[in-house]
């Protein structure tokens, strides 16, 4: 199946939900399937964190995070560090800003309308994970996931990923911070963590990567026919 619709229009699929929930790694296969450009919004986030903590500027302010915002470029999402959970556990906070989140609004608007070319050449349109892109970022994305999981097993995948990586993690510490992380994103006063009302949510606790990928894969041929 084409990613293109009989009309050519740009096939845009938002796809949100909380940390650790999959969504990620169910944006880019979706991205590789339909030949889409794929942007993580999350990384911009960590940018402006990033920045912050660079510049030994606090978390706690909003002007700073704002003004590091503007000044986020495209290269800047490539660096490294931007994976480092200190710097997720920053992005989570400057994330509850408005002048953060309305600065970052231009750039995922204009990567849905104006995706750049992939590794297939032209891209067909363009795969958003995140937090608020069926809400805010993408409303009229025609197609809208919303992948979830359940606290204990978003934490569990977190453990063994920090295990992984830096060979040391305190399973209760992690379950404390993704708790604490999940309520920042629900109750921030701007673009909370929520599904859209037309969004299919994918409760991935117990279904295998492969099977939320093969129900996403069904709903998009059901949704957008070439």
């Amino acid at each position: 199946m084409s990613g293109t619709g009989s009309s050519g229009r740009l096939l845009v699929i938002a796809v949100d939900g909380p940390s650790a929930a999959g969504k990620g790694t169910l944006a880019k296969r979706i991205a590789n399937r339909f030949n889409l450009a794929y942007l993580d919004t999350g990384l911009l986030y960590r940018g402006v964190g990033a920045a912050l903590l660079r510049q030994k500027q606090s978390p706690e302010d909003a002007e700073s995070a704002e003004k590091a915002a503007k000044a986020l470029k495209s290269e800047d999402l490539s660096d490294p560090e931007l994976r480092n959970e200190f710097v997720s556990q920053t992005a989570s906070r400057v994330a509850a800003y408005p002048g953060v989140r309305t600065a970052l609004l231009g750039f995922q608007r204009g990567f849905a309308a104006h995706p750049p070319p992939g590794a297939k050449g032209r891209a067909a349109g363009a795969v958003l994970d995140g937090r608020d892109i069926g809400t805010v970022v993408c409303p009229e994305a025609p197609v809208k996931f919303f992948v979830t999981a359940s606290l204990e097993a978003r934490a569990e995948r977190r453990h063994r990923e920090l295990l992984s990586r830096y060979g040391t993690s305190i399973y209760s510490r992690v379950l404390e911070e993704m708790k604490e992380r999940d309520e920042r994103d629900r109750t921030r006063a701007v673009a909370p963590l929520a599904a859209a009302p037309d969004a299919l949510v994918i409760d991935t606790t117990t279904l295998s990567p492969d099977a939320a990928f093969q129900v996403a894969v069904d709903h998009i041929n059901r949704l957008w026919r070439g």
